[in-house]
């Protein structure tokens, strides 16, 4: 089936990602931890993650993958009008840490601010800066999915401390007319969902105006990350799936015309669920998360530049992104490259 070009209304010019030096593998973590290699890789599909430095933030990281992606574009710091970083581990409350990423680039003449969506907020983003690019009021973006996690981890949990790792991921956004076949990475549609409701499955309970930090509940370390994964499990799989599946349908588009599907890189079993559901072969599936871990919001962006530099992203092909993060939020993006 043939997309509809029609909707086309941006295009990724340039995709970049980073990640810290320092790896943390398992064996590292089973060392302090009550755990093995063998119970988190078959469990998850993790054999090791980076960690970032103690002085290093998540605007660090977002400068260092946005200049790639800059690079990769061809585009200068002064031609970038928006800025949009796509985090749940802000260098601080505020400023935005879209604001450092402008100052550690240069680029003045864009207007910044943050998306908080967990694992989808690099989609959240990209739609959002889509909407600022069709509208006429913004020409280039630079839209970043960077996270810290590991400042977030309580290393005395097992069933989360193994699953996450820090990076950050970025592209390069411009406009593409309707109809305009040679402009890369094209978004042809997007879809997105929330479930407030299911807020308590997946969350960082304290560190907020409804739990602060005090001497008293500090030693409770509610500024970490709480999840009940079974229940994660089941609603990301689900959900997922039927973002992807409308999305799909946005575009005009089928199961079968998918050359490569990116998830968000969260647990092997759960891209494995997703891949059989939708009927998209192992081979057509993009995963690293052997390598990183969960990096939530970067986990997306990071994989597509990946793809992209490792020639598995050919001109014409149709890539399918989709992922699930806490709110519950959701959200899947076709593009065609």
């Amino acid at each position: 089936m043939q997309p509809d070009t029609k909707i086309c209304s941006c295009s990724i010019i340039g995709t970049g990602s980073y990640v810290p030096e320092r790896v943390l593998t398992n064996d590292d973590l089973s060392k302090f931890v009550d755990t093995s290699d063998e119970w988190i890789t078959t469990r998850t599909g993790i054999k090791e993650r980076h960690i970032a430095a103690d002085d290093e933030a998540t605007s660090d990281m977002a400068a260092k993958a946005a200049l790639k992606a800059m690079e990769a574009a061809g585009v200068k710091a002064e031609e970038i009008d928006l800025i949009i970083v796509a985090t749940v581990t802000p260098d601080m409350f505020f400023p935005s840490t879209a604001c450092f990423v402008q100052k550690k680039l240069g680029a003045m003449n864009a207007v910044c601010f943050d998306i908080s969506a967990a694992c989808s907020g690099f989609l959240y983003a990209l739609q959002t800066a889509r909407h600022y690019i069709n509208s006429g009021t913004r020409g280039t973006a630079l839209v970043i999915g960077a996270e810290k996690l590991s400042s977030l981890i309580n290393w005395k949990d097992r069933n989360t401390c193994v699953l996450f790792g820090d990076a950050a991921g970025a592209v390069v956004v411009r406009r593409a007319e309707p109809g305009d076949t040679s402009a890369p990475g094209r978004v042809l549609s997007t879809v997105m969902g929330s479930d407030g409701n299911l807020a308590d499955l997946l969350k960082v309970p304290g560190g907020g105006s409804a739990c602060p930090i005090t001497a008293e509940n500090a030693e409770l370390r509610p500024n970490t990350i709480h999840m009940e994964g079974r229940e994660t499990f089941k609603h990301a799989v689900t959900r997922m799936c039927q973002a992807a599946e409308q999305a799909l349908k946005q575009a005009g588009l089928e199961t079968k015309d998918i050359s490569l599907v990116i998830p968000h890189q969260a647990n092997a079993r759960i891209i494995s669920a997703i891949a059989d559901r939708l009927g998209v072969p192992e081979e057509k599936t993009y995963m690293n998360l052997q390598k990183y871990g969960n990096t939530s919001a970067a986990t997306i962006p990071v994989a597509l530049d990946e793809a992209h530099r490792q020639g598995r992203l050919q001109r014409g092909d149709v890539v399918l992104l989709v992922a699930f993060g806490g709110g519950f939020t959701w959200a899947s993006t076709v593009l065609i490259w």
